[in-house]
């Protein structure tokens, strides 16, 4: 398979800068992969969708505040580190700019040195450093008070409410950037979903920066995809398996969700169990799903791995025709923008 395969124009005033006021409002496509059908609709329909006995599986992660500034306690340049994952104890993997000034040593002051990184290791590729922090008291609280909302970098507006940025239900802390998905759903439009008598079960997937990373190889095959940390519970897998043996559906909220489903059935010889573990599962055309029957996804970057996860359940020709018409049809994209239901 060629990158250029899943390739589409969009143009540049299509991507959402700003949430929606009303979180729900966000509009949604359906497509419907046998009948090939497509309607446009609100993302509050989407109960439409849903029927009783069904599983809908969402991730709730929460985004840290994980870019910081802060600068060089030698020169006093400024330093930005944006936090991907706590590989052990206070060391972090950081996305560091400008990278080239940070060798083994240096140290880096945030807050008037509330909070302090030293660089132990600068061998890491595009900007990746191992940093380990210096603080008192707790972390996350050191951290919310100095750090900002990682918004991907196709979005050049400031966010007014950093809240808008996280789910309703967004609970354990780890994600560099939000399971967009979730973003629309409403308190209120998941009682009403419950009290269809839709189960709804949770996993934790933390969203690593690698979601947004371009496929810079030619063919997709070659494409060494990036790793993220799952969990999914003993009670999600009960719920998981009574769905599935009562011949319902289990519907994922969200590219994570899939993938973290998948990575299970993969794992256990297509049974779903509790368990948690790091995965790089990569979803293209000719991959069979095992436990996702549909779900919900925003609209994503051209040339895509998410392009090729939603093509590999739908077909590509049919994703890309449902691409195009809401281009045409004026749909917002990417992380603030509408959404799609695919069944």
């Amino acid at each position: 398979m060629n990158i250029n395969d899943f390739d589409f124009d969009l143009p540049e005033n299509l991507i959402a800068q700003t949430p929606l006021e009303h979180r729900a409002e966000s509009r949604l496509l359906v497509i419907d992969k046998a009948e090939k059908t497509m309607a446009d609709k609100h993302f509050y329909d989407i109960i439409d969708e849903l029927n009783a006995g069904d599983t809908l599986v969402l991730n709730n992660t929460r985004v840290l505040p994980a870019r910081l500034h802060g600068q060089k306690s030698d020169t006093g340049g400024h330093i930005e580190l944006l936090l991907l994952k706590n590989t052990v104890d206070d060391d972090w993997e950081v996305l560091a700019k400008p990278a080239k000034k940070l060798k083994n040593g240096t140290v880096i002051l945030f807050g008037d040195g509330r909070l302090k990184a030293t660089v132990v290791d600068d061998s890491l590729d595009h900007g990746g450093r191992i940093v380990t922090f210096d603080y008192d008291g707790i972390f996350l609280e050191v951290l919310e008070s100095l750090g900002e909302m990682p918004l991907p970098p196709y979005i050049h507006e400031k966010l007014a409410d950093q809240g808008r940025y996280q789910t309703v239900y967004a609970k354990e802390n780890g994600s560099a950037a939000a399971p967009t998905a979730g973003l629309h759903f409403t308190p209120e439009l998941l009682k009403k979903i419950e009290d269809k008598g839709v189960n709804i079960a949770w996993v934790t997937l933390h969203v690593g920066l690698g979601t947004f990373r371009p496929v810079s190889v030619e063919n997709v095959e070659d494409h060494d995809m990036h790793s993220e940390f799952y969990i999914l519970p003993e009670e999600t897998a009960q719920i998981i398996n009574a769905t599935k043996t009562a011949g319902k559906r289990v519907i994922a909220v969200g590219t994570t969700s899939i993938r973290t489903l998948e990575s299970v059935a993969q794992k256990f010889d297509g049974k779903v169990q509790a368990d948690s573990d790091w995965t790089s599962i990569f979803i293209k055309p000719g991959y069979q799903f095992q436990v996702v029957d549909a779900f919900s996804t925003n609209f994503h970057l051209p040339k895509s791995t998410l392009v090729m996860l939603v093509s590999a359940f739908a077909g590509r020709d049919f994703v890309l025709d449902a691409y195009q018409h809401a281009i045409d049809e004026h749909y917002r994209f990417f992380s603030f923008g509408d959404a799609m239901f695919v069944k």
